[in-house]
């Protein structure tokens, strides 16, 4: 982690098909993950191990479908511009 404890971790891009982004506050336990359609959501009460299972794993999709996506408490935060 850079700079004060509680400092947001944030992610670099990775090569994922739904994945473009994503970044972790660990305070809080908050994931926020951006999606390659543009849509940001925020994921609450995500463990840290959860996080690092996240960050290491080859398929950043293929995770968080089974780990992440409807076990968590979400918020949409940012929708992509344009037509749907």
């Amino acid at each position: 982690m850079i700079g004060a404890v509680g400092a947001i971790r944030r992610f670099p891009r990775m090569p994922s098909s739904v994945i473009r982004r994503f970044s972790y506050d660990e305070p809080k336990r908050r994931l926020r993950v951006t999606f390659v359609s543009g849509d940001v959501y925020e994921y609450d009460g995500v463990p840290p191990e959860v996080n690092a299972a996240f960050r290491e794993a080859f398929s950043k999709g293929r995770f968080f479908g089974p780990n992440i996506r409807d076990r968590y408490p979400f918020r949409r935060i940012e929708t992509a511009p344009g037509p749907r």
